[in-house]
């Protein structure tokens, strides 16, 4: 069963999204037409956004990498606090990028044809919500990844305490 209609866009959202980011001086690499990587300052370092746009699909999907290189070998804590991470989340989803051995926080939107004239507003909330959960996780993700700290004590260190003398 197809309900999808089948529409052609006249535009290309990863324009939008060079667009948003020119203005603001931003610094950016358009990598093709349906691709571009943008450097943004978030609270804790820096974060390194990709978009990417497939057109067979509608789907504009956004990475949001957060630079905390890791050395720990025992990946099972990574993947436990993304997991407890993700239970909290409504948009996007937190991953792990294997081959740089980083955490990254992705959303998609699957746009139509009548989303080219608010198509701003949904890419800044994406680059919202991207850079507000990468913000709030990266003190979790940084102890985890860096110092081998418990994922349950990086995210509910308070909890940890309750009731020990």
């Amino acid at each position: 069963m197809n309900l999808a209609k089948n529409y052609a866009l006249t535009y290309n959202p990863i324009d939008v999204v060079e667009e948003i980011f020119r203005a603001k001086a931003y610094e950016l690499e358009r990598r093709s037409e349906h691709e571009i990587v943008i450097e943004v300052q978030g609270k804790w370092n820096d974060l390194l956004l990709f978009f990417n746009w497939e057109e067979n699909m509608h789907c504009l999907h956004m990475s949001c990498l957060m630079d905390i290189k890791t050395s720990i070998e025992d990946r099972s804590k990574i993947f436990e606090l993304m997991a407890l991470a993700n239970e909290e989340l409504w948009l996007g989803h937190f991953s792990y990028w294997a081959e740089e051995h980083m955490p990254v926080f992705k959303h998609s939107v699957i746009l139509s044809a009548d989303d080219e004239f608010v198509l701003e507003n949904k890419i800044a909330q994406m680059i919202e919500i991207a850079v507000k959960e990468c913000e709030r996780m990266y003190p979790a993700f940084n102890a985890v990844l860096t110092q081998g700290i418990s994922p349950k004590m990086a995210l509910f260190p308070a909890s940890m305490t309750i009731g020990q003398a």
